[in-house]
């Protein structure tokens, strides 16, 4: 059964429907096109937020906190009469209320080995806006696995970070990390600080990298590649990276079950 655009879906995406990249094909794309954010926090507020806006249409949004006060500096879903309520409950209200359409999925929990390929399933794309080493080592393993492409993040102070993997096709994250760091020798934004707009930013780069990938422009992704940007500068860097060989989850697939196994 083909699937059109309404006349108000039309005109809601209008300014999207022009970009030859996208048109009405892409369009129709993002509508069965369904994304996981893990984290409804500084990365994945901005992220949610322009994929709902640019009418993905179901948007899984995961995270077993609540809202604090610190927190809404940077995460941009969240105000200040959503203290103390669940963040996904909060993210949902804020998203159905910018675009209806989307059909969006609260996960009221954390990623863990035992809900990971469940959840991870029923997603096209997974956007990473995990806060720990733990989770993004975990969203890399499950979803190399699975064959489901995500994009990585991390920010701290005026620093962030970004790539996308497509299993099979690029370098993942663990041929590039190969394990996670021992325990305080990097500091995470908890404990270095953040400025809130760093958030935005990187976050609004995973939401574009989703948009892309899912409306059919796999080969524009940030494959192979680490953005990093400095705020205090103003500078973006492409540092090119190549898959590991040896990568215990990418290169070998009995390699990839073991570190999920564990």
């Amino acid at each position: 059964m083909s699937i059109r655009l309404t006349q108000e879906q039309i005109e809601r995406y209008s300014r999207q429907i022009m970009i030859p990249d996208i048109g009405g094909k892409g369009q129709i794309r993002l509508r069965q096109g369904r994304v996981l954010v893990i984290g409804a926090g500084g990365l994945g507020c901005p992220a949610a937020f322009y994929l709902a806006a640019a009418g993905i249409g179901t948007l899984g949004i995961m995270d077993g906190d609540q809202v604090e006060l610190s927190n809404l500096q940077r995460q941009i879903l969240h105000a200040t009469s959503d203290l103390g309520r669940a963040k996904v409950e909060s993210a949902t209200e804020k998203l159905t209320r910018l675009n209806p359409e989307v059909d969006v999925r609260a996960y009221p929990v954390r990623l863990t080995v035992e809900n990971a390929a469940e959840i991870f399933a029923a997603y096209d794309f997974i956007v990473d806006g995990s806060d720990n080493f733990e989770t993004k080592f975990l969203v890399n393993d499950v979803a190399v696995t699975l064959g489901k492409p995500f994009s990585h993040a991390g920010i701290v102070r005026f620093q962030g970070q970004t790539m996308t993997v497509v299993p099979g096709k690029s370098a993942c994250y663990r041929c590039v990390f190969q394990e996670p760091p021992v325990p305080g020798e990097i500091l995470n934004c908890q404990q270095a600080g953040i400025l809130g707009a760093i958030a935005g930013t990187i976050g609004s780069i995973q939401a574009t990298e989703a948009i892309k990938y899912v409306a059919g422009m796999e080969e524009d992704l940030l494959l192979d590649r680490i953005l990093t940007y400095d705020a205090k500068s103003v500078t973006f860097r492409t540092i090119e990276v190549q898959k590991n060989p040896r990568c215990p989850t990418c290169a070998d697939k009995k390699g990839a079950e073991a570190h999920f196994a564990s």
